[in-house]
């Protein structure tokens, strides 16, 4: 009974939503099913009439947002798992119009083949052979008691799963690719068969682009006749006013004059790591060396000329005002030559796979091979080849080279730069033990350490309120029925453009990743004219909606400026080819004021034309022209021709044209990146994306 009673209560709701379905019935009778049918709100895409849900959108974003660490925008992360998706399904669809199936056993063999795997103790046997059953018997464990980790290898599976699919059809495809004898002939003969030719060239820019009009009517046509040159997605174009949120030469002043009061307090105390966090310094304290050319060099005298206690500031530094206290007063070299001979143990970073030895084993090593190069360092190299993980400084008997103050890791580096030439020692680093030898040090010098206190350089309150106050003004303005424009331009503030915004994007040119205004652009409500305003970190933007552009053909007045230009050339020609007509090249020439000009050893493979530019249209013509026959009004790219071809020199005849007919298959194997997009090209691929993430 409660339930017919909620029926009766939104009787007239359910019978609005009854009509609207009927409406669109009468309409289009195959809309009525999709009213009705669930799984079409479920959708968000299609390959080849298979329906891509959100759900298995939403899970495959998930796993891969996992997979990131959450470290890329929304947005890429869709279109990357969007294009994954895709690829897979055409693929799969591509795979069972051919009969190949990627088995289990497949990709199990894959699995167990990785080196990875075979080569981690946990896997194998007493005598350190790899034990399929072990393997196995990990992965039910794993399955049944670590969710997280056998959702990583279920996706690693499902990742040569999805990559065996790729190759297993691009192989296919590419076993196909070859090239015949006869396509070498005629790959050599056309890149070497050079011609000789008169003729007259008569160019576009002779007729005046005033001269020749363009109808609207006429770029439309274009358009719709060269309609897959013209598609494109929905779009929207925006300009904008920023308003930033800058500190004033006022606001400078006052944070300089802050930081100055903290100098004698900086000079007497006794912990400076608690003063700077004590007074919120913006940066904290450094503990490396500091060369002169390190740091700000408007004050590197000043700095480098004081003694150990002195306090220089305040001076600005980049988006800084900074006090630098002198810590310590030392000579170092700016450069050193070392060698060494690493141990890694279990667990530190980089260590291989092998390398099972603890940490104290390592130790006990690196002290034993010290002991060695103590009393003999000739045997250094030897050691270095035998002993060391680092192959490359191994193979040349430990030499690290030359290197300066900031390369190395913090403990090695102070050994190399704080020691002497000669010196011998083990450092213990996150990488393991190393016994490194200083073979040289040059350029010593003064180094400090600094303790800076910085206060970042940032607007105060006052001019916060004082922006954000000129930018409501503005849009106050605008939506009193100004024209944006205008508004802008008589109070003299600058408008930045976005084209083209598509309706999945996040970026803004000027302004960066700023999805909300994307969004805003493509809502429903927002159509050209509509403007808004958006408080960002560091700005205000008041922005307008300038153009929109539906998916499909390009309109008129974008398309304008890439047809006009055709369609004025084609009429420049058609004026032209009246002018060009003859017998003889002599009275051609004089009839358009021009001289004839020559084309000597042009080919096809270089279809320039000297005096005029590359004009692959009349090389071609040339190429297959009668010797000694005008052709009169030829259209190029840059003009009309008529032309007489003197002369073909053909190459001379190879025995064999093998070379040439495997360059042609290499060619074309070297291609098979392609092959994806081909596909994809002729597949029925529906996205709709857009409905999932707007507003």
């Amino acid at each position: 009974m409660a339930i017919l009673s909620k029926i009766r209560e939104r009787s007239m709701f359910l019978l609005i939503i009854i009509g609207l379905a009927l409406f669109a019935f009468v309409l289009d009778p195959s809309t009525l099913g999709d009213f009705f049918n669930s799984s079409k709100v479920n959708e968000i895409g299609e390959v080849d009439g298979e329906a891509i849900s959100r759900q298995e959108f939403a899970n495959e974003l998930e796993a891969y947002k996992q997979q990131t660490g959450n470290r890329v925008s929304e947005m890429q992360a869709a279109k990357t798992v969007w294009d994954n998706i895709v690829r897979k399904k055409i693929y799969s669809n591509q795979l069972d119009q051919a009969g190949i199936t990627i088995g289990e056993e497949d990709v199990w063999n894959q699995v167990v083949s990785a080196q990875f795997v075979q080569s981690n103790p946990q896997y194998q046997n007493e005598a350190g052979l790899f034990d399929e059953s072990k393997f196995k018997q990990f992965l039910a464990d794993t399955k049944e008691n670590n969710t997280e980790l056998w959702s990583q290898w279920a996706g690693y599976m499902n990742q040569i799963r999805d990559n065996s699919e790729r190759d297993t059809y691009n192989n296919l495809v590419t076993a196909g690719l070859g090239a015949s004898l006869k396509e070498g002939e005629q790959e050599y003969m056309i890149e070497n068969t050079k011609l000789n030719a008169q003729f007259v060239y008569v160019p576009y820019t002779s007729i005046a682009d005033s001269l020749v009009k363009i109808k609207k009517s006429e770029v439309e046509a274009y358009v719709k006749a060269h309609s897959d040159d013209f598609k494109v997605e929905a779009s929207r174009d925006i300009s904008y006013v920023k308003f930033d949120i800058v500190a004033s030469s006022e606001d400078e002043q006052a944070i300089k004059a802050d930081v100055a009061t903290l100098i004698e307090d900086f000079k007497t105390t006794d912990n400076d790591a608690v003063f700077l966090s004590e007074n919120d310094s913006d940066t904290s304290i450094n503990p490396n060396y500091q060369y002169k050319s390190s740091v700000n060099q408007i004050v590197a005298n000043l700095i480098f000329d004081g003694n150990k206690g002195d306090v220089v500031g305040p001076y600005k530094d980049k988006e800084y005002f900074k006090i630098s206290k002198v810590l310590e007063v030392t000579q170092m070299p700016d450069s050193v030559k070392a060698s060494h001979i690493l141990i890694p143990y279990m667990g530190a970073q980089s260590a291989a796979a092998d390398v099972t030895r603890t940490e104290e084993e390592a130790k006990k090593l690196a002290d034993s091979l010290y002991n060695v190069v103590k009393r003999r360092k000739s045997k250094f190299g030897s050691l270095a080849k035998d002993f060391s993980s680092d192959l490359g400084s191994g193979a040349k008997e430990g030499d690290l080279d030359w290197f300066n103050y900031a390369r190395m890791t913090p403990k090695f580096r102070d050994y190399t730069f704080q020691g002497k030439k000669g010196d011998i020692g083990v450092v213990q680093t996150p990488f393991g033990f190393h016994i490194i030898k200083i073979d040289d040090q040059k350029n010593k010098q003064k180094v400090l350490k600094l303790a800076t206190f910085s206060r970042k350089i940032e607007a105060s309150e006052a001019t916060e309120n004082a922006v954000f106050r000129n930018a409501k003004e503005f849009e106050l303005a605008v939506s009193q029925g100004n024209d944006f424009s205008e508004v802008v331009k008589e109070k003299n503030y600058i408008t930045k453009p976005a084209v083209g915004l598509k309706s999945l994007d996040e970026n803004v040119p000027g302004i960066g990743n700023q999805r909300q205004i994307v969004s805003w652009a493509f809502n429903t409500d927002s159509e050209i004219g509509s403007f808004k305003s958006f408080d960002l970190e560091g700005s205000h933007i008041v922005a307008v909606v300038t153009a929109a552009e539906s998916k499909g053909l390009m309109s008129v007045t974008k398309a304008a400026g890439r047809v006009k230009p055709i369609l004025i050339n084609e009429k420049k020609a058609a004026l032209l080819k009246d002018k060009l007509q003859g017998s003889d090249l002599t009275e051609i020439a004089t009839a358009n004021s021009v001289s004839i000009r020559t084309a000597s050893n042009v080919t096809l493979k270089s279809p320039t034309l000297s005096g005029v530019g590359v004009e692959p249209k009349i090389v071609g013509a040339m190429y297959n022209a009668e010797l000694n026959k005008i052709y009169n009004s030829i259209e190029g790219t840059r003009g009309v021709y008529a032309f007489k071809l003197t002369n073909k020199e053909l190459p001379t005849a190879l025995p064999n044209y093998d070379a040439n007919r495997k360059r042609i298959a290499e060619s074309r194997k070297r291609l098979t990146y392609k092959i994806y997009e081909a596909i994809k090209e002729a597949s029925a691929v529906e996205d709709n994306r857009d409905i999932m993430y707007s507003n």
